[in-house]
């Protein structure tokens, strides 16, 4: 049987010069002209370039013919671990309680209601029947009105993230004639349910306008409330936990801005919390005559929450009321808080590990919720009510499927609401899960958390599927994962590598992991893969590295820097281009990227820092792992040619026969195939080809 040819692109000179240095991009042309056009309507792509996207991805089919039953293996296992009629625990407001819902064979949820006290739910929003007869769909989420009247939902079909907005009558489950479209998929009503306000994403897909929609009125008679002039400047938009207030929120990555309006008095102009400052950011909540406010001001890196007379904040914006309520302890990073009636709580990391404290206003006692296991993970579910004494937070580890959790703030009696369900079974006694400590580059020891099945030989023959992502803060939980437990159960041992550029270890972890400090990301990670192989877990022609966004990027710069640490990796919408993204400011993330990056159109320095481990600006003539890189065509984060470029420019300079392959989803968009079990697919696919390349296909 003849071995499949890998397509070739063919090479156009595209010079540019930026600083005094030339470069040439042969695959430029790989972009379209009207990618604009394209996340809108896919069908409008250069047909030139649909030809070579769609000879990839023959081609990796080709490749892969030889796993298509195990792919089916691994789908059907995965598909097996999912309870197919799964549903939320219902969130209470007032008489009603809300809810998601799927049924057996469904791909989508159902956005359902029931009377507080129990009773069928009543189906709202059907994502299966929304969904019919569309390539892709995704539900955006919904929102109700205060008096239950009015349901605010919203769906992508294209990928694009584009959503349109619709208002649905709950009496009788018609949607209005309101319609607007190129939303980013919230609202937040008024007090009296009349109005609804939203965020417009434009043409660049920058959500960068609030409007205020009347019900019964074209969308063309909208009032534009704020406008965020600043193209580094992302608008977002929420309510206070109490309903009082309606926030505006206008940030890049280190910046954030709050305006306020009464939520009973939707028509009044919105009133500044503090203005901006460049590296100072703050979340807003309210409870009675003050404000509660999440901030890193005045030098508190781990954030601190500050209170402040409301009157007095509101009358004179800026930070000169603020009082220290909760004081900055650096290496505790406060991450949320969530604002009741009596109490306030938050989420907080200390020592890699998360916890929720409960603040008591009446008497100033805190008191911290524990947890016993070594690594694991938590999240907050602040839900609909202000008056409340019950808060809803969730738990898993990595052997330990999710649990949710009740918690009475009073009492401080927690009562389990719902445990993930594993219909095929699951005995957390068969794994053991641990968080080892791998010294980097500089000595800075970074967390690895592992999980592997109690019978795998730690000898150096058991293959790793190595997970990491680094970038903007955001951490990567020890969270349980039943699609992780088909390579577990093949013998593989799964670790994720908390690297900095996360706030894995408090704010500095995330500040010594990005723009000049980017490459202690990858360090960290490359120093992660070389400590498990050197303590046995693994070994260097086992490892699959994994990751995805920002996270493919890691994947390209550590395939330039330690090839040989790696046996293959999967870079799922890999921002691998990162140069010429971060100098072209007409795409839709890049200038509120500069602040992570760094602005290489004007800083001579970050330009040539950036151009030093951009993946595809150091791609080499030397050998490399095997590379699986996914793409989506209507991606507005990672655009589609990044891949499609790294990989031209793989097969172009490596000198050795590995497998590089490209696989663009045309019908979908950054977080791949919508449907649950469509999106398990493309995993079962990934991981075929991780077994493959580690011999146990």
């Amino acid at each position: 049987m003849n071995k499949p040819v890998p397509p070739r692109a063919q090479m156009r000179t595209h010079e540019t010069s930026h600083h005094g240095f030339t470069r040439n991009e042969p695959y430029a042309w790989l972009r379209a002209d009207n990618w604009q056009e394209v996340m809108r309507d896919p069908e409008v792509l250069d047909p030139e370039i649909r030809e070579y996207l769609e000879a990839e991805n023959a081609y990796t089919t080709s490749e892969m013919a030889d796993t298509e039953e195990l792919q089916k293996a691994l789908f059907a296992e995965m598909k097996g671990r999912i309870k197919e009629d799964d549903s939320s625990v219902p969130s209470p407001d007032g008489e009603y309680a809300y809810a998601t819902k799927f049924v057996e064979g469904g791909q989508h949820p159902k956005f359902v209601r029931s009377k507080r006290d129990g009773g069928d739910p009543i189906v709202l929003v059907d994502g299966d029947l929304e969904a019919d007869g569309k390539a892709y769909f995704k539900f955006g989420g919904a929102s109700h009105s205060d008096d239950h009247k009015y349901l605010a939902w919203a769906y992508d079909d294209k990928g694009s993230e584009y959503y349109t907005l619709k208002i649905r009558d709950t009496a009788t489950g018609e949607d209005l004639e309101d319609t607007i479209p190129d939303t980013g998929a919230g609202g937040v009503w008024s007090k009296d349910g009349q109005y609804l306000f939203y965020v417009e994403v434009d043409a660049n897909h920058r959500p960068s306008k609030l409007f205020r929609h009347k019900l019964g009125t074209p969308r063309s008679e909208d009032a534009l409330v704020y406008e965020e002039k600043d193209t580094s400047f992302f608008v977002g938009l929420g309510r206070t936990q109490s309903g009082r207030f309606i926030c505006i929120g206008s940030g890049d990555h280190e910046t954030t801005e709050v305006w306020l309006i009464p939520a009973d008095d939707p028509l009044v102009k919105p009133t500044l919390v503090a203005e901006r400052e460049t590296g100072v950011e703050y979340s807003v909540e309210d409870n009675g005559d003050r404000l509660l406010i999440l901030t890193n001001a005045g030098d508190a890196e781990d954030f601190k929450i500050v209170s402040v007379p409301l009157v007095a904040q509101l009358a004179m914006p800026g930070k000169s009321h603020w009082v220290d309520l909760i004081a900055h302890k650096p290496g505790r990073l406060i991450l949320s808080h969530d604002v009741y009636k009596d109490y306030m709580v938050w989420l907080e990391r200390v020592d890699g590990l998360p916890r929720i404290v409960v603040h008591r206003f009446i008497d100033g006692i805190s008191h911290v919720i524990e947890f016993d296991e070594e690594a694991y993970s938590l999240g907050m579910a602040s839900g609909f009510e202000y008056d409340t004494s019950t808060i809803r937070f969730t738990y898993s580890s990595m052997t330990t499927p999710s649990e949710v959790y009740d918690y009475d703030l009073a009492t401080r009696d927690r009562i389990l609401r719902k445990r993930q369900e594993v219909p095929s079974g699951h005995d957390a006694s068969e794994y053991i899960t641990r968080r080892l400590m791998a010294p980097s580059h500089d000595g800075t020891l970074v967390p690895v958390s592992l999980l592997y099945k109690r019978s795998t030989v730690l000898d150096g023959s058991a293959p790793c599927l190595l997970y990491g992502y680094g970038s903007y803060g955001i951490s990567i939980p020890a969270s349980f994962s039943t699609n992780a437990l088909s390579l577990v159960d093949r013998g593989f041992v799964y670790a994720i590598a908390h690297i900095r550029g996360g706030k894995d270890k408090g704010y500095a972890w995330y500040k010594n992991g990005r723009r000049e400090f980017k490459k202690n990301t990858f360090y960290d990670f490359i120093a992660s893969a070389k400590f498990l192989a050197s303590e046995g877990f693994t070994s260097h022609d086992r490892i699959v590295a994994h990751g995805g966004s920002a996270g493919g990027m890691l994947m390209g710069a550590c395939a330039n820097m330690a090839p040989e640490a790696f046996a293959a990796m999967i870079a799922e919408v890999p921002f691998v281009d990162v140069l010429t993204t971060m100098l072209d400011d007409t795409l839709p993330l890049t200038p509120i990227e500069w602040p992570e990056w760094g602005d290489p159109i004007r800083d001579k320095s970050a330009y040539g820092y950036i151009a030093s481990y951009s993946p595809i600006d150091n791609v080499e003539a030397k050998d490399y792992p095997a590379i699986f890189a996914l793409g989506g065509l209507t991606d507005p984060r990672v655009t589609y040619w990044e891949p499609a470029k790294w990989i031209a420019t793989l097969r172009e300079k490596k000198t050795n026969d590995s497998l590089t392959m490209l696989r663009t989803n045309m019908d979908a968009g950054h977080g791949g195939a919508s449907g649950r079990f469509d999106r398990l697919k493309e995993v079962a696919l990934v991981y075929a080809f991780a077994l493959k390349q580690t011999g146990k296909a």
